[in-house]
């Protein structure tokens, strides 16, 4: 028995999960002290997203995909972030992440063959062991990418999010045509596939 082309995977996919720091940032925590360099404050978090990614999530909802975060971090930034983006599932503080991808099962009905997991550590692997289409970042490290269906060639935190994107839409043989629905000034379905417009 032959075995499944990682088109053949994408082609099956109805929700793509991200792990967030490593994968739709570069994996920096970048950590503020309060003002006053009192301990027991509350340190102000900085993370960097791609433009990118946050692009190619408007694509990949206007070709009917859905979205999810499950990270192991809480994290304001990334709540903020996952409501800019208009995020179907967002899962933080999650040590055994299957938790909540079962959730997430239950949620839009799906199997597992047809979720795809994108992830860069080793805590990602055991939603990548399940998954129908596992995807390692280019940073990722060497038991993850073991571990994938895919590799993307852009690392975490520079384009991975949408390199995941691309690859499905294009086995799909619906990459250009979703950009050209997007970038269509008349097409309402784009416009409410659309991102945010950010926090300030």
């Amino acid at each position: 028995m032959s075995a499944i082309s990682p088109e053949d995977r994408a082609r099956r996919v109805k929700v793509l999960l991200y792990d967030v720091d490593g994968v739709l940032t570069n994996g920096d925590i970048t950590i503020i002290p309060p003002l006053g360099g009192s301990a027991d404050g509350h340190a102000t978090e900085v993370k960097s997203f791609s433009a990118h990614d946050g692009m190619g999530i408007s694509i990949a909802r206007l070709a009917g995909l859905k979205i999810g975060f499950v990270t192991k971090r809480n994290s304001q930034v990334v709540a903020i972030r996952a409501r800019d983006l208009k995020i179907d599932h967002v899962y933080q503080g999650q040590a055994h992440k299957m938790d909540a991808v079962t959730q997430i099962l239950a949620a839009e009905h799906c199997t597992l063959d047809e979720i795809a997991y994108v992830g860069d550590d080793i805590i990602d692997l055991p939603v990548m062991r399940k998954v129908g289409f596992a995807i390692a970042t280019a940073n990722a490290r060497a038991q993850v990418k073991a571990a994938a269906h895919y590799i993307t060639p852009l690392p975490g935190g520079h384009g991975a999010g949408r390199d995941a994107i691309d690859f499905i839409l294009q086995a799909r043989g619906i990459l250009d045509q979703t950009i050209e629905q997007y970038l269509d000034p008349t097409n309402a379905e784009a416009r409410s596939a659309d991102i945010g417009v950010g926090n300030m």
